[in-house]
């Protein structure tokens, strides 16, 4: 009986631990944010991509107008899209609009924040703070966290990445 108490308890801590590393949901007017991260960048990367999702439980909509980051020479909001077969990203220079009662996700071959110009390497653990500037809800404090090099989505340690071979000294 002692051992199973004690896998319960372990469990119950582990289940704990998970929730407290996950992002809190942040709340700007009728805008909810949750789900904020990252991945970590290979030494001497310069880009690295944003991801979060951003709810609009309002009766009128909000765009999202801009982004900015210490960690960033340059912010932007980026889309990525197949145009005639062929996946293009285009800045998004007249923001986002979330329509009132939506749910705009940003992910990997979708939406994302594009930081460029990186001042220091993204490492798996770290929360990178950015700014979001909305038209309604106005300046947001979000903390990306950062996930493995192949993360996918929010809580993925992104191993997977690691069983591919690597090719870093490989010439172009």
């Amino acid at each position: 009986m002692k051992t199973i108490g004690r896998t319960l308890l372990a469990i119950s801590l582990l289940l704990t631990a998970c929730a407290a590393a996950q992002a809190e949901d942040i709340k700007a007017g009728d805008l909810v944010i949750s789900q904020a991260w990252s991945r970590a960048t290979p030494g001497g990367a310069k880009v690295a991509g944003g991801y979060l999702t951003i709810e609009n439980k309002g009766t009128v909509a909000d765009k999202l107008v801009s982004v900015s980051a210490d960690i960033a020479g340059k912010a932007e909001v980026h889309e990525m899209a197949m145009d005639n077969g062929v996946m293009k990203m285009r800045l998004l220079d007249k923001g986002l609009v979330i329509d009132p009662g939506k749910t705009v996700k940003f992910a990997p071959g979708g939406y994302h924040l594009m930081l460029q110009e990186l001042k220091g390497p993204f490492k798996q653990g770290d929360k990178v703070p950015v700014t979001l500037q909305f038209e309604k809800a106005g300046k947001v404090a979000v903390s990306l966290d950062v996930q493995g090099v192949g993360a996918q989505a929010p809580g993925d340690s992104g191993h997977m990445m690691k069983k591919m071979p690597d090719h870093s000294g490989m010439k172009m």
